[in-house]
Parts: C-alpha cells; sequence; structure tokens
C-alpha cells in the first residue's frame, strides 16, 4: 500500500513530506507538554519561567515531529553523478582469434578516475550477448562491451539496445582486431526435392584473417564423390546445380583446406531428400506450353475436365477454363478442403470470361471476378515517434506523407503516434475531404520517449475496434519483436494485416519483416511506398506500371524470384479479404495471389499473353514464379506417403525433431521415445553430440559445427546496437575517451531530491542543550536557584 505523500511547489523547488502522518502526533503533545508543565510538575518556578520552558520543549517536539514525518525538497540542477564504467568481456571462441585487450583496458579506465566493473559474459560456444547486456544495464550508466557480436542464444542484441534506450544507458563497443586467420565454410540450398529437378547450392567460405585475405582450396563432394575443386581469396562462394535422378537421403559436403584456429568448421555437411515427383493433374481444354513445363518437373497426367476421384493427385492444375467445362467441382472443392492444392491459370476463356462470379470454384479462389483492381479499406497509419527515431523523424513525416498520397479518397483513414505509449493524432474518417488536414497533423508530429511497437499496434487496433482492415506501421524497427510480432500475429487472427515501413538511416528490417510477416502482410522499403497504390489506390489513385510488379517479397512464392517479362493480358479480379496479394499487372490488377483453403492451398495466375499462354513467364528467371507457385500449391511431396521419417540438419548441441507418419508407433532405438502428436504422426526429440551425418529409422541428417565457429568479426547487429543507444566503437587504446563518456553519460541536470530529516533532528538538539545550558548559566550567575525549578 503507498504511504500518503505531502507536496507543494515553490517556484521551481518541490517541498514534501514522505509521512506526514506524523504531525497528528504535534497537538497530543502540546497537550501532554502543558499538562506537566502547568498541571503535573511542582516547584518554586513562576508563571513566566513555565512559559518559556513550554515554549522550548514544544519548538523540540515541532522540530523531531517534522524530522519524522521525513521532510524533502526536490529541485532540478547540475549534478555530477555516479560515473562508473561496466566492462562486459566475451572470452567464447570466435574470440579466440583476437588479441586480448580487457585487462589492460580496464586498468587504464580507473587510472583516469573512473571505477569500473569487469564481469565475463560468455565462453566456449555458448554466447548470450544480449542476455548479459540487458542484466548490467543501469539507468544512465555506461556498458562497454568487448566482443564481436556474435550471439548464439537467449534475447538478441537488438532487444537489449531497446532496454538500454529505456533507461537512458549507452552500449559501447571494442571489437576485436584479428590476430589469427580464422575461416568457414557453409552450404544452402533446398532439403527436399523431387527426382529429375534441377537443385541450386551455394558454398560459401566466409571469416577473418591477420592479413585481409586467406587463400583457401574447398572441395565438394556429392554422395562421397567429388564433384568440384577450387582455390580462390576468401571471403568467397561458389554456385552449384545438381539434378538427383535417384530418391533417397543425398549427402552433399564441403571441406576447406586452409591453416587457422579452429578445424570443425572446416567442413560442412548438408543432406537433400530426394521423393518421387509428386502427381499433378493438368485440366484445360486448350493446347497450352505449361503443361509440358510442368511435365518437365512433375509427374503429370492431362484431362479435360475434373474427374470424381482426385485421390492420388498432389494438386490440380486449371488453366484457361470455362467455369462449365470445369468438370466436377464439388470433388475438386472436397479435394482442396481435406489438403489438395489447386493452381487456377487465366486466360481469354476464365474468371470474368468464364462466369465464374457466384460459382462454387470461384468461391474457393483468393480473387473474386469482375470487381475491379482495388477495393476500399480502413487503414490506420502507427507512425514511430520515440527518441531512436528522433534522427530519422523528417524522413519519418515523409515517409508518412507519401504513404498518405497512395490512398484513394473511398479509404476510410486515421493516425496513431507512438513511442511507450499510443496518442491518436487523427481519428478514422474518410480520406478524400480530410487528406490535406491529416497530413498538416503528420507534419506536426514530435519525436521523444522509448519504442514500443507491440503499444502501436494496439493503438492502431483500438482504433479500428470491431472493424476489419490495415495497419501501416511506419518505423525504424528497432525494438523487440517478439511483442510486437505475436500482437501483429493476433490482429492477422482478426482479419487485420499490418504493413511495415522501413524509414530511418539504418532500419532493423529484420524485425519489420518478422511483424508483417506474422499478421500475414508484407514489408515496403521507404522507397517502395507507390506499391500502396496498387493496394488501396482507388479510383482516382490508380496505380499504373510497367509491368508486373512484386507486391510481397517476404511470401515462399515471391522470394528470390526476379520478374523480367509482361505478358501484356489480365483477368479483371480483384483481392480477396484474407488472400495474398503476390503480384500486381501494370494496372495494379492482382496478377498473382494465394491463400489457404480448408486444409489446402490456392493460388492463381491471372496474367497471360496475347495467344492465351504464359508467354515469357515460361522462360527464365521468372519461369521461377510457376514453378514456386505450383510447389506451393503441392506443399509437402510426401503428405501422401506413409512409414516416412523426416528430420532437419541440425548443429552440435541443438535438439532436433523427428518426426514419422505411419500407421503405428515406430519401436523405440536409439534411445529415441515417440510420442503421438496427431493421427498417424509420431514425434522424438534428440539432441546430437557428435559433427557428420546420422541415421535415424529410414534417413538421415546432417550434423554441423555450432552457431558460435560460423561468425568471425563485428556483426552488423552490435554496431546497430551501439549506434541505436548513442555509444560508440572504440579502440583498445581508447580508455581517457570511455572515461570521458562515462563521465558525461553520469552528469547532467537532474532533478534531485535532498532529505532534511537529520537537519530537523540536530536542530531539536541544539535548542534543547542551548536552553539547558541557559538555565545553567543562570543558577551559576545567581538569577535563579536551582532548586527552584520544576519537579
Amino acid at each position: 500500500m503507498t504511504p500518503l505523500v505531502w507536496t507543494t511547489e515553490f517556484g521551481d523547488v518541490t517541498v514534501g513530506l514522505a509521512r506526514p502522518v506524523f504531525l497528528l502526533v504535534a497537538p497530543a503533545a502540546a497537550i501532554l507538554l502543558w499538562t506537566i508543565i502547568f498541571r503535573g510538575a511542582t516547584g518554586t518556578a513562576g508563571t513566566r519561567s513555565r512559559r518559556l520552558l513550554l515554549a522550548s520543549r514544544l519548538f523540540v517536539v515541532l522540530l523531531l515531529v517534522v524530522a519524522a514525518a521525513g521532510p524533502y525538497t526536490i529541485m532540478t540542477r547540475q549534478t555530477d553523478g555516479d560515473p562508473r564504467v561496466t566492462l562486459l568481456v566475451d572470452d567464447s571462441d570466435s574470440m579466440a582469434v583476437s588479441s586480448s585487450v580487457a585487462s589492460r583496458l580496464a586498468s587504464d579506465i580507473e587510472d583516469e578516475g573512473v571505477p569500473v566493473v569487469v564481469s565475463t559474459v560468455a565462453r566456449g560456444d555458448e554466447s548470450a550477448l544480449g542476455e548479459a547486456l540487458a542484466a548490467n544495464l543501469r539507468p544512465d550508466g555506461t556498458v562497454v562491451i568487448v566482443s564481436d557480436g556474435q550471439v548464439t542464444r537467449g534475447r538478441s542484441l537488438t532487444s537489449a539496445a531497446t532496454l538500454a534506450r529505456d533507461l537512458n544507458a549507452t552500449v559501447s563497443a571494442v571489437p576485436p582486431t584479428a590476430t589469427d586467420t580464422e575461416q568457414y565454410v557453409s552450404i544452402s540450398g533446398p532439403a527436399k526435392t523431387s527426382a529429375g529437378v534441377e537443385n541450386a547450392f551455394l558454398a560459401q567460405v566466409d571469416g577473418v584473417s591477420r592479413d585481409g585475405s586467406t587463400t583457401v582450396e574447398m572441395v565438394l563432394e556429392i554422395d562421397g564423390e567429388e564433384v568440384s575443386r577450387e582455390t580462390f581469396q576468401s571471403p568467397g562462394r561458389v554456385e552449384f546445380t545438381k539434378t538427383f535422378e535417384e530418391t533417397g537421403v543425398h549427402r552433399i559436403t564441403a571441406r576447406i583446406d586452409t591453416d587457422d584456429e579452429f578445424d570443425r568448421n572446416n567442413v560442412f555437411h548438408k543432406t537433400v531428400r530426394v521423393v518421387d515427383p509428386p502427381k499433378v493433374l493438368y485440366v484445360s481444354r486448350g493446347t497450352y506450353p505449361f503443361r509440358a513445363y510442368l511435365s518437365e518437373l512433375y509427374d503429370v497426367d492431362t484431362a479435360d475436365r475434373v474427374p470424381t476421384d482426385l485421390s492420388r493427385y498432389h494438386a490440380v492444375v486449371l488453366q484457361d477454363m470455362d467455369v462449365d467445362d470445369v468438370g466436377n467441382v464439388d470433388a475438386l472443392q472436397r479435394f482442396v478442403i481435406d489438403g489438395g492444392g489447386l493452381l487456377v491459370v487465366g486466360g481469354r476463356n476464365s474468371f470474368e470470361n468464364g462466369d465464374y462470379d457466384g460459382s462454387s470454384l470461384a468461391s474457393m479462389l483468393p480473387v473474386t471476378t469482375g470487381e475491379g483492381a482495388s477495393q476500399t479499406t480502413n487503414l490506420v497509419f502507427a507512425i514511430d515517434v520515440s527518441g531512436s527515431a528522433e534522427s530519422g523523424m523528417r524522413v519519418q513525416k515523409s515517409v508518412a506523407l507519401d504513404a498518405l498520397d497512395q490512398l484513394g479518397d473511398e479509404n476510410q483513414v486515421g493516425i496513431v503516434g507512438f513511442n511507450y505509449l499510443a496518442y491518436e493524432v487523427a481519428p478514422l474518417r474518410a480520406v478524400g475531404p480530410n487528406r490535406e488536414s491529416t497530413a498538416d497533423l503528420i507534419r506536426r508530429l514530435e519525436s521523444g520517449g522509448a519504442t514500443d511497437i507491440a503499444v502501436g499496434l494496439r493503438g492502431a487496433a483500438q482504433q479500428l475496434g470491431d472493424r476489419q482492415g490495415t495497419v501501416i506501421l511506419i518505423s525504424d524497427g528497432h525494438d523487440r519483436f517478439e511483442d510486437a510480432a505475436s500482437v501483429a500475429n493476433q490482429l492477422g487472427r482478426n482479419g487485420v494485416r499490418v504493413i511495415t515501413i522501413g524509414t530511418g538511416p539504418n532500419p532493423n528490417e529484420e524485425t519489420l519483416r518478422a511483424i508483417a510477416r506474422a499478421s500475414g502482410g508484407n514489408y515496403l522499403r521507404a522507397d517502395e511506398t507507390n506499391r500502396l497504390r496498387i493496394l488501396f489506390g482507388g479510383a482516382n489513385r490508380q496505380y499504373a506500371g510497367d509491368g508486373l510488379t512484386i507486391v510481397n517479397q517476404n511470401d515462399f512464392v515471391t522470394a528470390g524470384v526476379e520478374l523480367t517479362s509482361n505478358p501484356g493480358n489480365v483477368n479483371d479480379v480483384a483481392i480477396r479479404r484474407g488472400a495474398n496479394f503476390l503480384v500486381a499487372a501494370d494496372d495494379g490488377t492482382p496478377a498473382v495471389a494465394t491463400w489457404r483453403y480448408g486444409l489446402g492451398r490456392v493460388a492463381t495466375i491471372t496474367s497471360y499473353g496475347g495467344d492465351g499462354s504464359l508467354d515469357g513467364l515460361l522462360v527464365r528467371p521468372d519461369s521461377l514464379l510457376l514453378t514456386k507457385s505450383t510447389n506451393y500449391v503441392i506443399g509437402d511431396p510426401e503428405r501422401k506417403a506413409s512409414g516416412v521419417t523426416d528430420v532437419r540438419d541440425t548443429r552440435v548441441g541443438s535438439p532436433v525433431t523427428v518426426v514419422y507418419r505411419g500407421e503405428s508407433r515406430p519401436a523405440e532405438t536409439d534411445n529415441l521415445s515417440f510420442s503421438a502428436v496427431g493421427p498417424g504422426v509420431y514425434e522424438a526429440t534428440v539432441v546430437p553430440t557428435e559433427q557428420g551425418y546420422s541415421d535415424v529409422l529410414d534417413t538421415s541428417f546432417a550434423v554441423n559445427y555450432p552457431t558460435e565457429y560460423g561468425g568471425f568479426g563485428t556483426s552488423t547487429d552490435l554496431e546497430a546496437a551501439v549506434s541505436d543507444t548513442g555509444g560508440r566503437l572504440y579502440g583498445p587504446n581508447d580508455a581517457a575517451e570511455i572515461a570521458t563518456s562515462a563521465r558525461d553519460n553520469a552528469s547532467g541536470v537532474k532533478p534531485v531530491r535532498d532529505e532534511w530529516g537529520m537537519y530537523f533532528v540536530l536542530g531539536a538538539f541544539l535548542v534543547y542543550f542551548g536552553e539547558v545550558v541557559l538555565r545553567r548559566v543562570q543558577v551559576y550567575r545567581g538569577r535563579t536557584q536551582s532548586e527552584g525549578g520544576l519537579i
């Protein structure tokens, strides 16, 4: 329970009592003293002496009562603070290739007159630097981390930097200087593919070198046979392709030959599970080259109508079909609801030309027909006005104004500003008559305070209320993404997606992409706001492009896709609420869209050439869009198989889940105990302790070196954390600069609270002592008698 506190202000000074209830003792004490002196005491003292004694005793009691009440004052003044430096030392293995400077640096800082607390925060192959940084922050403090910033577990440095800003603490760093050479190798590429499909892989070598560059020899092996041997300067990369003809697990190994500190990261293992090509049913009344394209990748059957039995297929592809010619739409609908895939390709006989509107087929699609390319919606701008956005506030406002300019007049738009709180800047209202007044309110925004993106999203959701719509988050993204992503996920479940726009000199794109992805939205860079015109342009802000435009690059279908062709035609469709708008035609019409229907996946491609075919989309690099669209609707090519074990590649010490799909639980083996997680699905967890390839049931997986050995040199996250908190990157000889910074951070004009209780106690003692001395002097001089006092 909070005690009652009394305060009042006199100019710039606040006067208060921490425990004013003690003042209630004063009247009772005064009555008691009067009773003792005038009624209860005997002696020869006169009335005048008694009154003087009562006055002095009352004054002493009043001073003691006020002291007990806790008097204090608060006033703002310049203070030196309590400068000190917390030196966090990273002693993990990734720092072993750099010289140790922490001890000397700490001694040099203390020689400058600033105390230092040294703490080792990472050892071996564990680097929980974000956790350690957060635990050592204090208000107005200075933390200097001697580290490369390679985090292997726990809180991110970005999250720790956000906490530092909230505490007005500064994070600086002394990054390492390589004294030894250390190189590591890795491989990226698909983990699962189909037999006969060409797959692209990338083998990379990176690291640090005391001489600036290192010559390495890399050997690539596939299933134990050497396929490549190259010598190059690190950092370097080797791209290669492989078409696997045999099903099963194939092993790709990359080795480098170099004289460096660690051997365990000189080899990388990767497994690729190759399965039989998934079975696809292609349905069309015309003769189109897309059918031949699909046959190169999948096991394709052809029909001119959808049959009743689709149980053999992973997906159905309809191309340029009139709704009356599709065939058994009810069977197709049940097929998709139960987990099958559907890809509908447009043309001169489909969608608005094929009477899709109002049909059972149309109900399964992520687009509607004949409604134009844009729809009116509710939008709330959540604009970051926190202190971290201050340096980029001019750009922040410019981006917000540019985004506002993309919106059609029919949309309802509201504005919310946020730092650690959310503020309504403009209510939800039509853009048309309020465009300029809304823009003026954006121009007046001012920055300050800590950042909490989750608060901003909640504020935007509150303004939307029960209405569905879109939140346009404009921020630098420097905050804990976990909380914001959780809120965004809930918004997505409620039919509200979040579009994030990155601003500022160093936007945290990873966080902003994660927030957008959690809600089913997408991320835009500050120079991509014209894409909002595709989604919300309406009649008076129609989009005009030069060809196909990728709207959402975060999606599986569009990630890594490059579009160079323009088929020139598009069906008249509009995106359905809740669908994923991935690619737009030159007039903003959805050319590619996806969504989930029941347990299945549905995609539409509505752009087509003059001859009704997919035209340039069938040619590289554009053809990747067709492949990924088809793969999206197929989903897991092994989902129809039984007796199948699936396990991902992992690293030493990292747990990995083994998934078995079959009619019965597999027998316990290799200390694995399987638990049922669904009908016919069983899982077990294994923690590997050795690098290489490991076998489990009927499959294999790769185990690679711990994450600690896959990153050397100063990480970009560390540089960003230093920049975000106003810190600096120091060298090992910058002890004087670190000490000066600590003093500057600790000092400043601050409200200072002074306690006065002891002074009132001292005053009471002096008054009492003075009165006693005065009476003794009077007795000594014969002006009174000691016997004449009170008894």
